[in-house]
């Protein structure tokens, strides 16, 4: 597609400014005399959901700015012929995050949910406002700390479990209160 090389050039400016260029910025970007030819190219990738505007009609990365290929599958039992095949794209937003407003981010500290593989420096993305089941793992407040545990429903007895026999469970004295459920762990290597 002829857009893709002004699109990187756009994706750059986005990845260093935190921000969309404007149409004029575009123009210049691409190398265009006139704003108009901007204007052009933004409504093709408008078309093709790689931008979007707001109710204000500021641009905005769309569903597919930061889309990354899925390409298959990958055994992680024993070796197997790897064929490539681009079976979709899909940005991690729309993979992970199902109420963006309800949902952030947290830097792990500590080992006490190791077993789960949720280790020290690892992110987790939660999301505020779900109600937790049994075996969720929660961000909670108890007692007035905040710890990172499983949620456990025993009957009508509540606790905290952490996922390393070297903690014990948490029962609560005063207080229990969910934060928030984690959806994901995200680890860079």
């Amino acid at each position: 597609m002829p857009s893709d090389k002004y699109l990187e050039k756009i994706i750059n400016f986005y990845k260093e400014r935190k921000r969309m260029p404007s149409y004029s910025e575009i123009a210049r970007l691409a190398g265009f005399g006139s704003k108009n030819a901007a204007y052009k190219l933004v409504q093709k990738l408008l078309d093709e959901n790689i931008l979007e505007k707001d109710s204000s009609g500021k641009l905005l990365p769309g569903r597919a700015f930061n889309s990354v290929r899925v390409l298959g599958t990958v055994e992680a039992g024993w070796p197997s012929p790897a064929e490539e095949e681009l079976l979709d794209t899909m940005t991690l937003d729309e993979f992970l995050i199902a109420n963006k407003e309800a949902t952030y981010m947290l830097t792990v500290k500590g080992d006490s949910m190791k077993d789960a593989g949720i280790i020290s420096g690892d992110l987790v993305l939660v999301e505020r406002g779900k109600q937790a089941k049994d075996g969720d793992i929660v961000i909670a407040e108890v007692d007035g700390e905040w710890t990172m545990k499983y949620f456990r429903k025993r009957g009508s007895k509540i606790f905290l479990e952490p996922a390393n026999q070297k903690f014990s469970k948490i029962f609560p004295k005063e207080t229990l209160k969910i934060a928030a459920i984690v959806k994901a762990v995200i680890r860079k290597y």
